[in-house]
C-alpha cells in the first residue's frame, strides 16, 4: 500500500510538472502597462511595464497573484507615469512593443521571448519548458548562448563571471570561508547578462541560481515556495541596468566623510586602556587613522548596549578624548538578548519581542556563539523597533559614532541548521524571513538612528543582507582568511577582489574587506608581513578601509617591523590624499548605483578580454589598480583596456591599451595606472578627516590632446542635507593641443553649501617646462615648490607656478575665486 500510495504521489507530482513545461496560452486580457495571460490549468503570467526598458514578470501557477509580504527589496515600481504600452495579437503569438522593447509572447506551446528595436534577442524561454512546478516549487529555464556571460548576485565567491556554476541564497556563516564556497553572508538576487539584461529575481525563500552547470542549453533559477517575481531590466551597457535596478530597490544612503579614512579593529579591541593606546600610537607615528571599533565584548551583557564596567572607566570620558584627537569610535551589536541578561531578557520575553519557537509556543531558544542561549530579536514585529532604537541611543548618547550589526544571518543558521526553521516571526515563519532577517533588523537600525539623531548620517556596516541593504547600511565580506595557517591566505586574499566587486554589481558600493583576514592565529608576523603589505596595498582602496583580526591578534601597522609599518603608512597616507576624489565617486553612487570599485566589465563592456579578470579594478573611470596576489612576487601580468595609460608610480611610462605587460614590483609597489587626460582630485595628508581647515584642493593632471573634465563634489560631510542636495560642485576641464594647453576651473555651484576659503594646487604632468602661463590672461609669476606649500591653508591671495624637471610636473597655486579661472600653459 505504501508503495503504491507513493507511486501515485510522484506520478502527479510529475504530472504538475509536465502540465507547466506543456502550457497553452487561452486568453490575454491588458490594460495600459499591463497584460495578464491565463493558461491551462489556471495558470497566469502576468507582464507590468514600469517603462520602454523594465518589465515586472510575475509567474502565478495557481492563477493567484498573491504573496505573503509585499517586497523587502522593492519599493518603486512607478519609473513612468501612466505608462502604456501596444499589444498586438495574431494567430499563434501577442507582440508586445515599447520603444526599446518587443515581447514576443507564444500561445502554444506557450513561452515568451524579449527583442530590442533591432530583432537581437536579448532573454527567451526555453523551448522546452519555460517553467517547471513540482508542488510549491517554481523554476524558470531561459536559453543560454554559447557566448553568454553572467555578472551579479553580490557577494559570491569564486570567479566575476559566473557561467558554469551554480549559487543558493541562504544567508550563512561561513568563518575562513574557501575561494569557492557558497553560500556566504547575504542574498544578492540580482544579476546581469553580457546580452544586455538584468534579472532580480525578487523572492526571500532558498533560491537557486544555475549559470549553465546543469546544462550548457538553458540557465534556470527557482524557489521552493513563495510568489513567483522577478524583474527585466534592459541597458545598453551594465552602468545603465545598474540604475534601474537602484530605481526599483532605492539609492545607497552615503557614509559620513570621516568613514572613508582608515580604521582599525580586533576582535578583543573591547577595552578602555588598549583603545586609547592605539589611538596614542597612531598619532605619535604620524599615520592617519578616523575610525576605532569595539568588538561585541564591549557590552556588559549581550545586547543591552551598556558598557562593561570591568573592561571601561569612563567611557563618556575617553570617547570625548577620543574626539579631540580625531577618533570616531564603532561599536557591534547583535541582533539577540542573553538569557544570562536577565533584565532585558525578561522585559523582551514578557513583551514577545523574540522570535517564536512553533512547537511550543515560546521564546525560540537559540545557541549563540558567546553569551549563552539567547531570545532572536525579531525585527520584523513594529513594536520592537523603538525598544531596539532607545537601547542604542545609549552609547550614541556618550558619543559613539555608529554601529556595525554582526551575526545577522543570524549566525549559526546555516543550511544543515535545520532546527532554525521551527522559528515564526511577525511576518512569516522562518524560511521566508530568514535571508531577510539581517535586511529587517538594519532597517529599524538606520530608521531609529535617525528618529534619535535628527539630520545626522547614519553609520552602519554589516554582515548578513538582502537587496534593498543600501537604503540602510553599508557592507563587509565577512570572517575571510585562512584559519588553518594565516599564512597561507594567498587564494583568500586574491578571492576578496571579485567578491568586493561582485558586491559592488549588487548595489553594496561602500564595502570593505577584513585588511589581514579576519581569520588564524598570528605567531609570527615577520613571516606575515608580506601578505598582511599585500592585503592592506588592496584594502586602503576598498571605500571603508578596516583592519581587523580575530581574538586578540593585533594589526596594527607598526607590530609588522619598520619596513611594514612605513610601507602601510605610505599606503594609508595615498588613501588620505585620494579622498576627494573618492568622495565624489560617493555621490556618484548615491546618484545612480555605480560603484566606487568597479570591476572592468562595467567600464568597458565591449571588452571580452575583461570578462575573466578578476584581479583588477577601476576606482572610477580613471585609476587602474592591480593588487599583487603572489606571494614573493617580482612581476605582475596585467591587462590595460582600450585608451592610453599612464604609470601612476613612474608617470614618465606610457603604455597603449588592449594589451597585457608585465610590470615589475618590489613588496611597496601597488600598479597603478591612470588614464590620459585624467584629473584627479586630492587633499594633503591630514592625519584624518577635516583636521586641516581650509586645506588646498589639490587637483593632479594627466593632460591629452582630448578634452577631459571632472567634477569635484562637497557637502558638508555629516548630515543628510545631501539627500535634499545641499551640496557644492566645482568643474574642471582639460584642452590640450601640441602648442597649448587651457585649464578652466569653473564657477562653483553650490546648493546652500558654501566652501571654505582656500587655495587650488594643480599638479599638471607636462614632460617640458612651459615657455607661457597666463592666470586669466594675466601673466603668472615662477616662484619655488616651498613658496607654493608656504602658508597655503591661510594666504589666499598669492599665485604662481614651479616647473620641475626631475618629475615633470608644473605645479600651480592659485586662490579660490569661487569665480571660473582660465589657465593657458603655452607648451
Amino acid at each position: 500500500m505504501v508503495r503504491i500510495y507513493n507511486s501515485i504521489l510522484i506520478a502527479l507530482v510529475f504530472n504538475i510538472s509536465w502540465s507547466q513545461n506543456e502550457l497553452n496560452l487561452i486568453s490575454a486580457i491588458s490594460d495600459k502597462n499591463k497584460v495578464v495571460f491565463s493558461c491551462e490549468n489556471n495558470t497566469k503570467i502576468s507582464l507590468e511595464f514600469l517603462d520602454s526598458k523594465n518589465i515586472k514578470f510575475w509567474y502565478a501557477p495557481e492563477g493567484n497573484f498573491n504573496r505573503n509580504n509585499e517586497s523587502f527589496a522593492v519599493i518603486n515600481e512607478n519609473f513612468h507615469a501612466n505608462y502604456a504600452i501596444t499589444v498586438n495579437e495574431s494567430a499563434s503569438v501577442y507582440e508586445i512593443f515599447t520603444d526599446d522593447l518587443r515581447v514576443m509572447v507564444y500561445k502554444s506551446p506557450f513561452k515568451i521571448q524579449i527583442f530590442n528595436k533591432y530583432q537581437r534577442l536579448l532573454l527567451g524561454d526555453d523551448d522546452s519548458r519555460p517553467y517547471t512546478v513540482e508542488g510549491t516549487k517554481i523554476k524558470a529555464y531561459k536559453k543560454l548562448r554559447n557566448d553568454e556571460h553572467f555578472f551579479g548576485l553580490g557577494e559570491k565567491t569564486g570567479s566575476l563571471d559566473r557561467r558554469g556554476n551554480s549559487f543558493i541564497m541562504w544567508n550563512s556563516d561561513k568563518p575562513c570561508y574557501s575561494d569557492r564556497e557558497d553560500p556566504l553572508y547575504k542574498s544578492i538576487p540580482f544579476f546581469m547578462s553580457s546580452y544586455n539584461y538584468g534579472i532580480f529575481f525578487d523572492n526571500t525563500y532558498k533560491t537557486t541560481f544555475d549559470f549553465g552547470k546543469e546544462s550548457k542549453d538553458y540557465f534556470s533559477f527557482s524557489a521552493p515556495n513563495g510568489a513567483f517575481i522577478y524583474y527585466f531590466m534592459y541597458g545598453k551597457d551594465y552602468k545603465e541596468i545598474i540604475k534601474s535596478y537602484t530605481e526599483l530597490t532605492g539609492k545607497p544612503i552615503m557614509p559620513p566623510n570621516w568613514a572613508f579614512g582608515w580604521a582599525q579593529s580586533r576582535g578583543l579591541l573591547t577595552n578602555e586602556e588598549l583603545t586609547m593606546d592605539i589611538a596614542k600610537q597612531y598619532r605619535e607615528r604620524n599615520i592617519p587613522c578616523d575610525i576605532i571599533y569595539q568588538d561585541i565584548g564591549w557590552v556588559d551583557g549581550l545586547q543591552n548596549f551598556k558598557w562593561h564596567k570591568d573592561r571601561y572607566d569612563n567611557p563618556k570620558k575617553m570617547l570625548s578624548d577620543l574626539a579631540e584627537n580625531g577618533f570616531k569610535v564603532i561599536v557591534s551589536q547583535d541582533p539577540v538578548v542573553s538569557q544570562a541578561t536577565i533584565e532585558q531578557w525578561q522585559e523582551a520575553n514578557s513583551n514577545d519581542y523574540f522570535a517564536i519557537d512553533k512547537r511550543s509556543g515560546k521564546s525560540y531558544d537559540m545557541p549563540w556563539p558567546w553569551g549563552g542561549n539567547a531570545g532572536v530579536v525579531d525585527f520584523t514585529k513594529p513594536e520592537v523597533a523603538n525598544w531596539w532604537g532607545k537601547l542604542q541611543q545609549q552609547p550614541i548618547n556618550d558619543g559613539v559614532k555608529g554601529f556595525w550589526t554582526d551575526m545577522g544571518e543570524p549566525a549559526w543558521s546555516n543550511e544543515e541548521s535545520t532546527d532554525r526553521l521551527q522559528m515564526k516571526h511577525h511576518l512569516g515563519m522562518h524560511d521566508e524571513i530568514h535571508n531577510v532577517y539581517g535586511l529587517t533588523w538594519d532597517k529599524v537600525v538606520t530608521e531609529q538612528f535617525e528618529k534619535h539623531n535628527p539630520n545626522q548620517r547614519v553609520f552602519q556596516m554589516t554582515r548578513a543582507a538582502y537587496s534593498g541593504l543600501q537604503r540602510y547600511t553599508f557592507g563587509w565580506s565577512g570572517d575571510s582568511g585562512n584559519g588553518e595557517d594565516v599564512t597561507s591566505g594567498w587564494k583568500n586574499l586574491a578571492n576578496q577582489i571579485p567578491l568586493g566587486l561582485s558586491a559592488g554589481l549588487g548595489l553594496i558600493p561602500f564595502w570593505t574587506t577584513d585588511i589581514s583576514g579576519y581569520c588564524g592565529d598570528i605567531t609570527n608576523y615577520d613571516e606575515f608581513s608580506e601578505l598582511y603589505i599585500r592585503w592592506l596595498q588592496f584594502g586602503v582602496f576598498n571605500p571603508l578601509s578596516r583592519a581587523h583580526h580575530e581574538g586578540n591578534n593585533a594589526v596594527e601597522p607598526w607590530l609588522f617591523g619598520p619596513e611594514t609599518e612605513q610601507i602601510a603608512k605610505q599606503c594609508i597616507e595615498l588613501k588620505y590624499q585620494l579622498h576627494p576624489y573618492t568622495y565624489t565617486l560617493a555621490r556618484e553612487a548615491y546618484d545612480t548605483g555605480i560603484p566606487i570599485m568597479r570591476a572592468l566589465v562595467l567600464e568597458f563592456p565591449n571588452d571580452e578580454n575583461v570578462y575573466g579578470i578578476d584581479d583588477q579594478f577601476m576606482l572610477g573611470k580613471d585609476i587602474l589598480i592591480a593588487p599583487i596576489i603572489k606571494e614573493g612576487a617580482t612581476k605582475r601580468m596585467l591587462y590595460l583596456p582600450e585608451g592610453n595609460w599612464i604609470d601612476y608610480n613612474s608617470p614618465e611610462k606610457m603604455y597603449s591599451g588592449e594589451q597585457t605587460i608585465e610590470y615589475p614590483v618590489s613588496l611597496k609597489t601597488i600598479p597603478m595606472f591612470v588614464k590620459f587626460g585624467a584629473i584627479i582630485s586630492k587633499m594633503p595628508i591630514m592625519q584624518y578627516i577635516n583636521q586641516i581647515e581650509h586645506a588646498p584642493v589639490i587637483f593632479e593632471i594627466f593632460p591629452s590632446e582630448k578634452p577631459s573634465a571632472f567634477e569635484l563634489y562637497e557637502d558638508d560631510g555629516t548630515t543628510n542635507n545631501y539627500k535634499r542636495n545641499i551640496f557644492s560642485k566645482t568643474r574642471i576641464e582639460s584642452h590640450g593641443s601640441t602648442s597649448l594647453l587651457e585649464i578652466s576651473l569653473f564657477e562653483n555651484q553650490n546648493n546652500l553649501f558654501k566652501t571654505e576659503k582656500r587655495n587650488y594646487v594643480l599638479q599638471i604632468h607636462l614632460p617640458s617646462k612651459p615657455k607661457k602661463i597666463l592666470l586669466n590672461n594675466a601673466k603668472l609669476k615662477p616662484t619655488t615648490l616651498s613658496k607654493i606649500n608656504e602658508d597655503v591653508n591661510s594666504n589666499f591671495n598669492d599665485s604662481g607656478f614651479n616647473y620641475s624637471s626631475e618629475n615633470q610636473i608644473l605645479t600651480i597655486r592659485i586662490p579660490d575665486s569661487k569665480q571660473k579661472t582660465i589657465i593657458s600653459i603655452t607648451k
